[in-house]
């Protein structure tokens, strides 16, 4: 093959000329720059050799590490940095984006992805940029966006800039006082301290409730000669509601309904109620009902929330994106989606299925801009893309599904009786509810709480006022007054958003953050406080109210979406949020006295001078270490026990907690002469077939039970036993 002629070759003009038209076919090709490569391998196969698609990386300018990086006295002037590591990124982008026919910036359409957008326009040293918001990732959505491009809103940027000088004002002001005060290594923030702040309190609400005991009465009764009895509850003594407060009382009427008649008061009275569907998912009750039927972290969600949106390879149609973007807080509907719905619910359930026009409450500063969460297409064929995705991906993509077109089916229709039973001076009541038509129950039921859960609907038999009924039995029951539920991340999720605290985008990285810095902690799917959290909440409230007041915090998101909307001044906040705060900081920091005993005590003695014990972290997570540093530095490795000897016969060791990257195992303290380990965490009972022990497991709506950790009965091909899990022991 003869080899191609070299430039030099050529004369001047022909040069000139081949470098011309090099050039303009480089200049041809349109650029779009997206945040992650998920996201822009998705975009190239749509968009072909007409444009280049590549990835920032997610931020690629921020402020510095290890400054505060803030120009106070400068109208709180950010001086932002290149991130390290992103030189080579920035490099790849500016030298394509300076020989492209036109740049577009579609990072994700909130104010996080806005900032992200200007900064790269910044750092790239481009002018004639066009913004592009992709609400989903798909052929037509990215075909109308490139039809009608836009421009970078600077109210987003500087409502993302505020936030992002706000808390690092607080995180680098008050985290140096926390570790004169406290211990080194502590961080406040703006946000996750009145997050811990509800945890903290909730635990002491928890503490200082005192149980009170009542009793409830309840009756089976049944028509004369009939068997199947229905259950009626007690309600009234001589037309007032009637209280049981103890066993005596309870025995009492007992007696009395036993020794008298029940007799229908009145004709059974029968009414027709609607149950309304919830409506389409947002970012917070995404979060919340995968917690509660999937088991899914808050993380976990929108990671896997996030790889449905950016775009999967389901086969035939290619890599495509399945769902709009999850951080949103409207349940708007677009018109093409709806009605893509509505013919799939006539041709799947019936024209009779399909349900009204509904309105929504809208939250708080709702961005109506974005959609809800929904997938992109709802006639894909589930079976299909279950062989594509993970099941992890699967699971979640269907209950986005389900809901979706839930919220636009018809109601669950119902007949409800009820009937009062009079006996003496005594009323019970009972009352039964019968499905007349499921409407969105064919595909959806909303769960319960635990404590919300309702018993079994009793069914009642024809009756008529008079009719004299025969008594199987009356039952009384014992119960005590509960006190307030432990914060789940699922319920804690529901008070921020409640409380008007953070937004989407912040309710996954919030939850993460106080676990990790070790204020709080989850075990059995409940958070408590840990005794640092204790300590530094205390702090805070006692010098820093506002700092950890919902309300006021709730006011500073509310200012943060007026900067967005362009009807405040950022660097107004600002200064009002920062000139009483900096006067607080200077005035208490000579009254705050240094904190003792901010350690987890653990029952050990130091083997070197007596003194006992304590928790501590450091960079690598917890250690113990001596009470008595610096006069002793004698430390240990950490080791969570939960209070279980191994089950393995004649081994003698206890089972203690090991964290790996997958996850928290159980295993035995003696490893390697001893080598049992277990996923789930064993329990103090025994397998009632095999006397193996039982380990905690929880069912896909987050219920706790136990299970043999040999799974012994599905072995044999019989059906596994399932018991409701009593709490385990604890360390």
């Amino acid at each position: 093959m003869p080899k191609a002629p070299s430039m030099a070759s050529f004369t001047p003009m022909k040069r000139e000329k081949i470098i011309k038209d090099m050039e303009n076919k480089v200049a041809d090709k349109g650029f779009i720059i997206v945040e992650s490569p998920a996201k822009a391998r998705t975009l190239q196969k749509y968009v072909g050799k007409e444009f280049t698609v590549k990835a920032s990386m997610g931020h690629v300018i921020d402020l510095p590490k290890s400054r505060i990086g803030v120009d106070i006295e400068k109208n709180f002037t950010p001086r932002y940095v290149t991130i390290k590591g992103k030189e080579k990124i920035i490099k790849e982008l500016r030298k394509e984006a300076h020989g492209a026919r036109e740049v577009y910036l579609a990072t994700d359409p909130d104010r996080e992805g806005e900032a992200i957008a200007w900064h790269l326009s910044k750092a790239l040293d481009l002018s004639g940029i066009s913004r592009i918001a992709l609400h989903e990732i798909t052929p037509d959505a990215l075909a109308t966006a490139l039809k009608s491009p836009g421009k970078i809103d600077i109210d987003k940027v500087n409502a993302q800039q505020a936030r992002r000088i706000l808390d690092r004002l607080v995180g680098y002001k008050l985290s140096p006082l926390l570790w004169k005060k406290v211990t080194s290594g502590l961080s406040a923030g703006r946000v996750q301290s009145v997050a811990v702040r509800l945890i903290v309190d909730r635990q002491r609400e928890i503490d200082a409730f005192i149980k009170e005991e009542y009793w409830t009465i309840a009756a089976e009764l049944g028509k004369k000669g009939e068997k199947t009895p229905f259950v009626a509850g007690l309600s009234k003594e001589a037309g007032k509601k009637i209280e049981i407060p103890n066993e005596e009382r309870a025995m009492e009427i007992k007696g009395l309904l036993e020794g008298g008649t029940f007799v229908v008061a009145a004709d059974p009275e029968k009414k027709k109620q609607k149950k309304e569907p919830p409506p389409p998912y947002i970012t917070s009750t995404l979060q919340q009902d995968a917690s509660r039927r999937l088991n899914f972290k808050v993380v976990k969600t929108m990671k896997v929330a996030q790889q449905l949106f950016e775009g999967l390879d389901i086969g035939d149609e290619g890599t495509v994106g399945l769902i709009t973007y999850m951080r949103t807080d409207s349940t708007r509907i677009a018109e093409s989606a709806r009605e893509e719905a509505a013919e799939y619910i006539r041709s799947t359930f019936g024209e009779h299925y399909i349900g009204p026009r509904r309105t929504y409450k809208k939250s708080k500063g709702a961005q109506e801009a974005h959609e809800c969460i929904r997938p992109t297409n709802i006639a894909r064929d589930m079976s299909t893309l279950s062989r594509h995705l993970t099941p992890e991906q699967f699971r979640l993509y269907k209950l986005i599904c389900d809901r979706f077109l839930a919220s636009l089916m018809a109601s669950c229709e119902l007949e409800v009786k009820t009937v009062d039973i009079a006996n003496g001076p005594f009323l019970l009541r009972a009352q039964g509810s019968a499905v007349t038509f499921p409407g969105f129950t064919r595909i959806y039921s909303e769960l319960k709480d635990e404590r919300e859960q309702e018993d079994e609907p009793t069914l009642i038999p024809e009756l008529s006022k008079g009719e004299e009924l025969s008594m199987h039995q009356v039952i009384p029951k014992q119960h005590f007054t509960q006190p307030p539920p432990f914060y789940t991340e699922a319920s804690l999720v529901k008070a921020l958003e409640k409380n008007g605290i953070g937004r989407p985008s912040t309710y996954a990285p919030i939850v993460e953050t106080i676990q990790k810095r070790e204020y709080v902690k989850l075990q059995d799917k409940k958070f408590t406080p840990t005794n640092l959290g204790v300590v530094v909440t205390d702090l805070l409230v006692k010098y820093f109210p506002d700092i950890v007041d919902v309300k006021f915090t709730a006011n500073i998101e509310e200012e943060l979406d007026k900067i967005e909307e362009g009807n405040a001044d950022w660097v107004k906040v600002l200064k009002a949020f920062y000139d009483p705060f900096h006067t607080t900081l200077v005035s208490v920091e000579k009254l705050i006295e240094k904190v003792e005993n901010v350690f987890e005590e653990t029952g050990e003695t130091c083997d070197k001078c007596g003194s006992p014990m304590v928790i501590k972290r450091g960079p690598y997570g917890k250690f113990l270490a001596c009470s008595g540093y610096p006069n002793c530095k004698n430390t240990k490795p950490f080791v969570e026990k939960i209070g279980i000897a191994c089950p393995n016969e004649g081994c003698g060791g206890s089972i203690i907690a090991r964290k790996t990257r997958k996850g928290t195992f159980y295993g035995c303290d003696k490893y390697p002469q001893c080598d049992f380990t277990s996923w789930y965490k064993p329990t103090d009972r025994k397998c009632p077939h095999c006397s193996s022990i039982m380990v905690l497991k929880f069912s896909k709506g987050g219920k706790a039970y136990t299970q043999c950790i040999k799974d012994c009965r599905k072995q044999k091909g019989e059906k596994q036993e399932k018991e409701i899990a009593a709490p385990p022991a604890q360390a």
